[in-house]
Protein backbone atom coordinates (compact mmCIF):
# COMPACT_ATOMS: atom_id res chain seq x y z
CA UNK A 1 0.00 0.00 0.00
CA UNK A 2 2.83 2.37 1.00
CA UNK A 3 4.13 1.83 -2.75
CA UNK A 4 0.80 2.49 -4.31
CA UNK A 5 0.21 5.19 -2.13
CA UNK A 6 3.60 6.57 -3.19
CA UNK A 7 3.26 6.51 -6.48
CA UNK A 8 -0.48 8.03 -6.54
CA UNK A 9 0.76 10.87 -6.07
CA UNK A 10 2.78 10.91 -9.68
CA UNK A 11 0.59 9.02 -10.98
CA UNK A 12 0.62 8.81 -14.81
CA UNK A 13 -1.37 5.40 -15.17
CA UNK A 14 -4.65 6.67 -16.45
CA UNK A 15 -4.47 10.67 -17.34
CA UNK A 16 -1.62 13.01 -17.44
CA UNK A 17 0.61 13.97 -14.89
CA UNK A 18 1.01 17.66 -12.77
CA UNK A 19 4.26 17.48 -14.37
CA UNK A 20 3.08 16.94 -18.07
CA UNK A 21 0.35 19.16 -17.55
CA UNK A 22 3.04 21.73 -16.86
CA UNK A 23 5.68 21.38 -19.30
CA UNK A 24 6.41 23.37 -21.98
CA UNK A 25 2.95 26.05 -21.80
CA UNK A 26 4.11 29.23 -23.10
CA UNK A 27 4.93 32.12 -20.32
CA UNK A 28 2.21 34.51 -22.73
CA UNK A 29 -0.79 31.68 -21.97
CA UNK A 30 -0.01 31.09 -18.26
CA UNK A 31 -2.35 33.97 -16.99
CA UNK A 32 -4.90 33.75 -20.25
CA UNK A 33 -8.67 32.36 -18.91
CA UNK A 34 -10.14 30.88 -21.88
CA UNK A 35 -13.81 31.71 -22.55
CA UNK A 36 -16.58 29.53 -20.39
CA UNK A 37 -14.00 28.87 -18.19
CA UNK A 38 -13.21 29.77 -14.50
CA UNK A 39 -9.44 30.09 -14.13
CA UNK A 40 -6.68 30.25 -15.62
CA UNK A 41 -3.42 27.78 -15.79
CA UNK A 42 -1.53 30.29 -13.50
CA UNK A 43 -4.52 30.01 -11.07
CA UNK A 44 -5.13 26.01 -10.76
CA UNK A 45 -1.32 25.81 -10.89
CA UNK A 46 -1.14 27.61 -7.76
CA UNK A 47 -3.71 26.27 -6.27
CA UNK A 48 -2.74 22.95 -6.45
CA UNK A 49 0.62 24.03 -4.83
CA UNK A 50 -1.55 25.96 -1.92
CA UNK A 51 -3.98 22.70 -1.43
CA UNK A 52 -0.73 20.02 -1.33
CA UNK A 53 1.06 22.06 0.92
CA UNK A 54 -2.23 22.29 3.42
CA UNK A 55 -2.20 18.85 3.62
CA UNK A 56 1.63 18.46 3.91
CA UNK A 57 1.55 20.85 6.95
CA UNK A 58 -1.55 19.49 8.24
CA UNK A 59 0.25 15.54 8.43
CA UNK A 60 3.72 16.80 9.76
CA UNK A 61 2.86 20.42 11.85
CA UNK A 62 1.15 20.01 15.20
CA UNK A 63 1.18 23.55 15.06
CA UNK A 64 -1.06 23.77 12.25
CA UNK A 65 -3.58 26.06 11.26
CA UNK A 66 -6.47 25.87 8.74
CA UNK A 67 -6.35 28.01 6.12
CA UNK A 68 -9.24 30.45 5.12
CA UNK A 69 -11.38 28.79 2.08
CA UNK A 70 -11.09 29.98 -0.66
CA UNK A 71 -8.90 33.13 0.05
CA UNK A 72 -6.29 31.32 1.21
CA UNK A 73 -6.23 28.56 -1.70
CA UNK A 74 -6.82 30.36 -4.57
CA UNK A 75 -4.69 33.59 -5.76
CA UNK A 76 -6.71 36.35 -7.18
CA UNK A 77 -5.05 37.27 -10.31
CA UNK A 78 -5.51 34.71 -13.29
CA UNK A 79 -1.91 35.80 -13.79
CA UNK A 80 1.11 34.93 -12.39
CA UNK A 81 2.20 38.48 -10.11
CA UNK A 82 6.23 37.72 -11.43
CA UNK A 83 8.56 36.78 -13.86
CA UNK A 84 9.39 33.77 -11.61
CA UNK A 85 6.00 33.03 -10.16
CA UNK A 86 5.63 30.20 -12.24
CA UNK A 87 8.70 28.70 -12.06
CA UNK A 88 8.31 29.00 -8.14
CA UNK A 89 5.51 27.52 -7.87
CA UNK A 90 5.96 24.12 -10.15
CA UNK A 91 8.95 23.51 -7.88
CA UNK A 92 7.33 23.93 -4.23
CA UNK A 93 4.67 21.84 -5.64
CA UNK A 94 6.96 19.24 -6.33
CA UNK A 95 9.06 19.57 -3.48
CA UNK A 96 5.84 19.28 -1.42
CA UNK A 97 5.17 15.98 -3.14
CA UNK A 98 8.38 14.35 -2.48
CA UNK A 99 7.74 15.16 0.88
CA UNK A 100 4.52 13.60 1.42
CA UNK A 101 5.74 10.45 -1.05
CA UNK A 102 8.50 9.77 1.54
CA UNK A 103 5.69 10.20 4.38
CA UNK A 104 3.79 7.78 2.30
CA UNK A 105 7.17 5.06 2.24
CA UNK A 106 7.95 6.08 5.76
CA UNK A 107 7.51 3.13 8.06
CA UNK A 108 7.42 4.58 11.24
CA UNK A 109 4.01 6.83 10.23
CA UNK A 110 1.00 4.45 10.22
CA UNK A 111 -1.37 5.17 7.62
CA UNK A 112 -4.19 4.37 9.67
CA UNK A 113 -3.21 6.64 12.41
CA UNK A 114 -5.26 9.30 12.93
CA UNK A 115 -2.95 12.98 13.21
CA UNK A 116 -3.18 13.84 16.64
CA UNK A 117 -3.98 17.48 15.83
CA UNK A 118 -6.62 16.74 13.67
CA UNK A 119 -10.82 15.92 13.98
CA UNK A 120 -10.09 11.84 12.95
CA UNK A 121 -8.13 11.94 9.60
CA UNK A 122 -5.54 9.52 9.45
CA UNK A 123 -2.32 9.68 7.01
CA UNK A 124 -3.34 7.08 3.82
CA UNK A 125 -6.76 9.70 3.96
CA UNK A 126 -4.47 12.90 3.62
CA UNK A 127 -2.29 11.27 1.28
CA UNK A 128 -5.14 9.94 -1.07
CA UNK A 129 -7.33 13.31 -0.37
CA UNK A 130 -3.80 14.88 -2.38
CA UNK A 131 -3.69 12.49 -4.80
CA UNK A 132 -7.52 12.95 -5.60
CA UNK A 133 -7.23 16.79 -5.37
CA UNK A 134 -3.93 16.67 -8.11
CA UNK A 135 -5.43 14.37 -10.52
CA UNK A 136 -8.89 16.77 -10.55
CA UNK A 137 -6.84 19.83 -11.16
CA UNK A 138 -4.75 18.81 -13.42
CA UNK A 139 -7.84 17.97 -15.35
CA UNK A 140 -8.65 21.18 -15.47
CA UNK A 141 -5.04 22.03 -16.53
CA UNK A 142 -5.21 19.84 -19.54
CA UNK A 143 -8.71 21.75 -20.03
CA UNK A 144 -7.55 24.85 -20.12
CA UNK A 145 -4.59 24.35 -22.34
CA UNK A 146 -6.73 22.81 -24.76
CA UNK A 147 -8.85 25.65 -24.83
CA UNK A 148 -6.14 27.88 -25.52
CA UNK A 149 -4.30 25.61 -28.36
CA UNK A 150 -1.50 24.87 -25.73
CA UNK A 151 -2.35 21.10 -25.31
CA UNK A 152 -1.01 18.45 -27.93
CA UNK A 153 -2.24 14.73 -27.83
CA UNK A 154 0.36 13.05 -25.77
Amino acid sequence: MRDVLNRLLAWEDAHVGFDAAVDGLPSALRGAVPPGLPHSAWQLVEHLRRGQHDILEFCVNPNYRELKWPDDYWPAAPQPPSEGAWDESVEAFRADRSALQRLALDASVDLDATIPHGTGQTYGREILLAADHTAYHVGQLVLVRRALGAWSAR
